[in-house]
């Protein structure tokens, strides 16, 4: 079988002095490799046939088989690496917290421990007849979500 940790350092020779990252790399009992990177401007389908081709000239199909698939980590996927949460600082995203209460706010501050959504809710200021809505800061430890995903908006 090949090693996970094996295809990741390919990956990672491919990245160095590149704007994009690595999110993921899997390898299936099967051999199938799949490896996700993400970058702050998006994905293009040429360097991920670039990235598939140096992995490719980097492992040998003699020795094993293997089926290989490179490509974005996905418009709508759940974040799974700390720069995913940094590139979509200032994004409208969705959490869900592992008490499933669900948050859909603006990402407005990041660091390796949590993170900050900014969300809107209605509150009744003493002595008025109507509720307002208002701004309200959520921080969140990343062990205390599920996921955290950007919202894609069509306004």
């Amino acid at each position: 079988m090949i090693d996970k940790n094996t295809v990741a350092r390919i990956v990672e020779e491919w990245l160095k002095d590149k704007d994009y990252f690595l999110v993921d790399v899997t390898v299936s009992p099967d051999d199938k490799i799949v490896v996700e990177i993400d970058h702050a401007e998006g994905v293009w389908i040429d360097d991920c046939v670039e990235l598939s081709r140096y992995i490719e000239s980097k492992l040998n199909r003699e020795e094993e088989d293997y089926d290989l698939e490179v490509g974005s980590a996905g418009i709508g996927q759940p974040f799974k690496v700390l720069r995913q949460y940094e590139i979509h600082v200032g994004k409208e995203v969705e959490v869900l917290t592992n008490d499933g209460k669900k948050y859909t706010g603006v990402l407005t501050k990041v660091n390796p421990e949590n993170f900050v959504i900014t969300i809107e809710v209605k509150v009744k200021p003493e002595g008025t007849k109507r509720p307002k809505w208002v701004e309200q800061d959520v921080t969140l430890a990343y062990n205390e979500i599920k996921y955290t995903k950007y919202l894609i908006s069509f306004k």
